[in-house]
């Protein structure tokens, strides 16, 4: 029987039964062959192509079987890794978004006989974690890429060495207070015993009252000028005044410490990641080929801190790239611009100057509580363009 011709119905109908999967046992691994039926394998293993390949495998059979086996253990693992991280999931369903590949590598040919054996290997080997259930196998991956641990030790790191900050601040300002009660000295009250001296002298008591604004003033006994006794008045409120006023001064100073303190934490707190969505940034990698390379983009969403979807300036195609592969991108002056990283993160501020010596930038924050304070020596790599 001759071979349907091109877009007859039996044709279609032969293209749209080859795009599916088929059965398990009529595939040939050794071959990659898929045949749909019983026949069209029993005429397949008598083919000559399929005898040479048997020929082959018949010299080091267990190198074919290892090198299958590793192909799908390699390619099992990295879609579990890559689909679901290391979270846990059922085996079935990876193994089935596994299959639903057509060229992927079938389990007949590797070292394991059911998907259960697979699962078992797993967990010995340390690969996953694997539990079973009513319900059936469970695993999860297990990262150890060396970047990932990396990156988990700086970020305890990180976190130990704020915690360190916030106990040497908490001391700082304790000794900033004892320093302060030392320096104060402190009114002790003196209590006296009331005692009359002379039992005959009677006890008055003279209660001025205040005088009313519709009545004349009576006349005082100090003389004819009783305005005289004012400016006695002014000298003796003048001493507590001038005490009040070194005492604020001394207060001001510590507090001034303490400002200079907070500036310098603020300063001395910076992450290890700085994305954030709506900010200019540049391509510095080759790998992406030279039609990006030093190109501008904007972030359009951050994903696990350390990865961003960018979108090109210039050709607006979309990428998804690593923090690494990419830089900070400095506003001309007077323009405006977010703080990527240190105390003032997440604040919008319009660019000062440029300080082009030491790298550095002087900001004026345009958004929250700080509005309107200027920060001297910020890093280029601290700063962004705002999209």
């Amino acid at each position: 029987m001759g071979k349907a011709e091109f877009l007859t119905p039996k044709a279609i109908a032969n293209r749209i039964k080859s795009k599916g999967l088929q059965k398990l046992r009529w595939y040939c691994q050794m071959c990659q062959k898929q045949c749909r039926d019983e026949n069209g394998f029993k005429c397949h293993c008598m083919s000559e192509s399929h005898q040479r390949q048997l020929l082959l495998a018949s010299e080091n059979p267990q190198q074919f079987m290892d090198y299958f086996s590793e192909e799908f253990r390699n390619e099992f693992l990295e879609l579990l890794r890559r689909r679901f991280g290391t979270k846990r999931v059922h085996n079935n369903v990876i193994y089935n978004e596994y299959i639903s590949h057509r060229e992927h590598v079938h389990m007949n040919a590797t070292m394991w006989e059911t998907l259960t054996d697979f699962t078992k290997w797993l967990g010995r080997e340390g690969l996953c974690k694997v539990d079973e259930t009513p319900k059936g196998w469970y695993i999860q991956y297990i990262d150890r890429d060396p970047e990932t641990i990396c990156r988990q030790q700086e970020l305890e790191k990180k976190k130990k060495q704020e915690l360190d900050d916030e106990e040497r601040n908490a001391k700082f300002i304790e000794e900033l207070v004892r320093r302060g009660k030392e320096g104060k000295e402190e009114a002790v009250p003196v209590f006296t015993e009331l005692k009359r001296e002379n039992e005959e002298e009677k006890v008055a008591f003279n209660l001025n009252k205040g005088q009313c604004t519709s009545t004349p003033a009576p006349k005082s006994s100090l003389g004819p000028n009783p305005l005289q006794a004012i400016p006695s008045v002014k000298r003796k409120e003048s001493g507590p005044a001038s005490s009040s006023e070194t005492k604020d001064k001394k207060k001001k100073s510590a507090l001034d410490e303490i400002m200079e303190f907070e500036e310098q934490k603020k300063r001395s707190l910076r992450r290890d990641h700085w994305l954030h969505t709506g900010i200019v940034v540049k391509l510095i990698t080759k790998k992406l080929g030279e039609k990006y390379y030093k190109k501008k983009a904007v972030i359009k969403e951050v994903q696990e801190k350390y990865t961003a979807i960018i979108k090109m300036v210039d050709s607006g195609d979309k990428l998804k790239v690593d923090q690494t592969h990419l830089e900070t991108v400095i506003p001309a002056p007077g323009k405006k611009l977010l703080v990527v990283n240190g105390g003032y993160r997440g604040n919008e501020a319009i660019l000062n100057s440029i300080h082009e010596q030491s790298f550095s930038a002087s900001i004026i924050i345009d958004s929250g509580p700080l509005q309107g304070r200027k920060v001297e020596s910020v890093q280029y790599e601290d700063i962004s363009k705002l999209a």
